[in-house]
């Protein structure tokens, strides 16, 4: 389809703003499906920061018929994600360093060749290799069976396809990009969940946000849970490296991650027979509820940040797999409104949230990389700021047992 037909004066649109161009990839509802696209600045005669997106759809293996988004912006970020994987993030590049890993699932496998009740509901993982993936929004957490009823590991959005697919460019500069995503969750009888899902990024910058909007289009209150699952790996992750984070306290998720809690924050080498540790955090944030967390190289010259409001997202999970390189060498840095044990647990203890019958919630984090040392001492003063003189409390007992 020619770019200038599908073009629109985005005033057009619902929640566009106004003087913007906007490109419809897929819309389920009109069985509209756009397959290999692109769009650049150049094409656009947009001044500034050049930049260019593109999609295509793959084909063989597990991942035939995937669809992957790449945002290339000259002098910042390239991001790419996948309409196909729930609109998460594949991997983010810039400067030289990586955000990301290298999963032993080499391909962006489609949701179709995914059995998620497979393994005994650990299915998600036949295609876990994002940097980062939604875990929601129905349930998250590990899997479980309660009332005849397997709920898979990390619930569904990561593996549902984006039933609408919007490419926004603001004809203003500095041309904010918006790449949104519809997700639904809708299931006869149980759950009639829709996310807007979003990604902006203005040219040449070294960040980018993702705002999520989630709402309940039942006529029954619905419970929800969302654990933004976000993971790194080399160049940042390496032997000495450091998680920074402002945090009131700290407990591990089970007795074996007891065994690291005095190392709780920094990382070992790559390590053959390294089992994942996890812990649960409670992060400090300002007057606002914004704060920050960090992964940061042994030398502080690399890292990636993620800042998030802890009125949306009250609690943090690091997750430490130093395991082989081959295996997966990555760390979890997972702002989430739960933890995650099973949702049985969750529900149980308190940390399962609600939706009445019409309801939303949005969900903000932008995602930092740190290109230097001079990006890491910012991130780094600003979580001492947050700490202040509170050292943070470390607690032996697991708060729960699966």
């Amino acid at each position: 389809m020619n770019n200038s037909l599908v073009a629109m004066t985005v005033a057009m649109m619902f929640s566009t703003p106004a003087l913007a161009q906007s490109w419809l990839l897929t819309d389920a509802e009109s069985g509209m499906e756009e397959g290999n696209w692109s769009i650049s600045s150049q094409q656009l005669k947009l001044d500034g920061q050049p930049f260019s997106i593109e999609q295509k759809v793959l084909h063989g293996g597990k991942q035939e018929g995937s669809k992957v988004i790449t945002l290339r912006s000259e002098n910042g970020l390239t991001i790419a994600l996948s309409p196909s994987r729930g609109m998460d993030l594949l991997h983010v590049n810039g400067h030289g360093v990586r955000m990301g890993w290298d999963s032993p699932v080499d391909e962006v496998v489609n949701p179709a060749y995914i059995r998620l009740e497979s393994r005994n509901g650990l299915g998600w993982l036949d295609g876990f290799n994002e940097m980062m993936v939604r875990c929601g929004f129905e349930w998250t957490g590990h899997p479980v069976t309660k009332d005849g009823v397997l709920y898979t590991l990390h619930g569904k959005a990561g593996n549902t396809p984006a039933s609408r697919v919007e490419v926004i460019v603001n004809e203003q500069a500095p041309h904010e990009i918006r790449i949104r995503g519809l997700l639904k969750e809708h299931t006869f009888k149980k759950a009639k969940l829709s996310t807007w899902t979003e990604l902006r990024y203005v040219p040449g910058s070294d960040s980018f946000t993702i705002h999520d909007e989630l709402t309940n289009q039942s006529d029954y209150p619905q419970d929800y849970q969302i654990i933004y699952h976000s993971n790194f790996g080399t160049p940042i992750l390496e032997k000495d490296a450091r998680f920074i984070a402002p945090v009131k306290s700290v407990s591990p998720f089970n007795d074996y991650a007891k065994n690291g809690l005095k190392t709780w924050n920094i990382y070992g080498a790559p390590t053959k027979g390294f089992d994942e540790m996890v812990f649960n955090l409670t992060p400090l944030a300002d007057n606002e509820g914004k704060t920050v967390a960090a992964v940061i190289n042994s030398k502080g010259d690399k890292g990636a940040a993620i800042e998030f409001d802890t009125r949306q997202l009250p609690l943090l999970t690091l997750w430490k797999n130093t395991d082989t390189l081959n295996q997966g060498y990555v760390t979890g840095i997972e702002p989430g409104t739960n933890y995650a044990y099973p949702v049985t647990i969750e529900k149980e203890q308190g940390r399962v949230k609600q939706l009445q019958p019409g309801q939303s919630q949005a969900f903000t984090l932008t995602y930092t990389l740190l290109k230097d040392a001079q990006a890491v001492q910012k991130v780094e003063q600003r979580v001492k700021t947050l700490q202040g003189d509170n050292a943070p409390q470390l607690d032996e007992k697991p708060i729960a047992v699966e």
